[in-house]
């Protein structure tokens, strides 16, 4: 079901209802691109607008954040809960080895990205590659990029590249690339490989996966995590002052009709 969240489509699925539906476009060969919404995409949607068209013309937006989903619950939405780009990653690549469907990795360091490689095969031993390919190729090299995921025959594509290169790149040649299900999956190749830790459930449940990545990787994380979760704050409060300015106007053009009909 597709609402609309701080001016940005959200498609309110469950885990599995997202699985499923990326299968069926891999077994009809049809096109289905995925994309995860976290804080930080939503916010940077609001001054790129090649990220932001790139979201709006996705065919799947699910909320990756517990941020995300708290906001949309106060303003609302029925949201069922996170469908994480990492979870759904992992969750695919079993079906892939199950259904015989054949990934292509895009993105992250040649080393990074061969470490991913491995450690799928060693979680998955029945998965079968269509290719891979690291993130560092210029605008020179795209065309040979393109042509080799197309002559792969892939199933699906796993993108980790970073914003805004990501966008740019599918908005230029999505429709050249001939593969059935697209999804971007962040820093997944990173955690896969085992460069990057997930956080501990229980901070994944309150929502503070970021603080993980934050110490972490505190030089290149703090400023992002501060900046977008205070933008993102400030425009969930305009929100909900909003909503409810719009709730006291309904109220108010109600009652009198009521008071008159209490007087007769």
């Amino acid at each position: 079901m597709r609402q609309h969240f701080l001016g940005c489509p959200v498609d309110l699925l469950t885990m599995n209802e997202t699985v499923s539906l990326a299968c069926d476009a891999m077994r009809g060969g049809g096109r289905l691109q995925h994309v995860a919404l976290n804080v930080a995409k939503l916010v940077n949607m609001r001054s790129n607008r090649v990220l932001a068209a790139d979201v709006a013309s996705s065919d799947l937006v699910t909320m990756d954040g517990m941020g995300i989903v708290w906001g949309a619950r106060l303003l609302g939405l029925p949201a069922h809960g996170r469908v994480t780009g990492i979870d759904l990653f992992m969750e695919l690549l079993a079906v892939c080895e199950r259904e015989g469907f054949r990934p292509y990795f895009l993105g992250a360091t040649a080393a990074t990205l061969q470490l991913a490689v491995t450690r799928a095969r060693e979680l998955h031993p029945g998965l079968r590659f269509a290719g891979m390919r690291d993130g560092y190729f210029g605008p020179e090299q795209e065309a040979e990029v393109v042509d080799g995921i197309r002559q792969s025959g892939a199933d699906c594509l796993f993108i980790g590249m970073p914003t805004p290169k990501k966008e740019r790149f599918l908005a230029k040649y999505r429709g050249e690339l001939n593969v059935p299900f697209i999804m971007g999956v962040g820093g997944s190749f990173d955690v896969l490989s085992g460069k990057v830790r997930r956080a501990p459930e229980l901070m994944q449940a309150l929502g503070l996966e970021w603080l993980c990545r934050v110490f972490q990787e505190p030089r290149r994380m703090w400023w992002r995590y501060t900046r977008t979760n205070a933008v993102f704050a400030a425009m969930l409060a305009q929100a909900v002052v909003q909503s409810g300015f719009q709730a006291l106007l309904r109220y108010g053009r109600a009652v009198p009709a009521g008071f008159h009909r209490l007087e007769r």
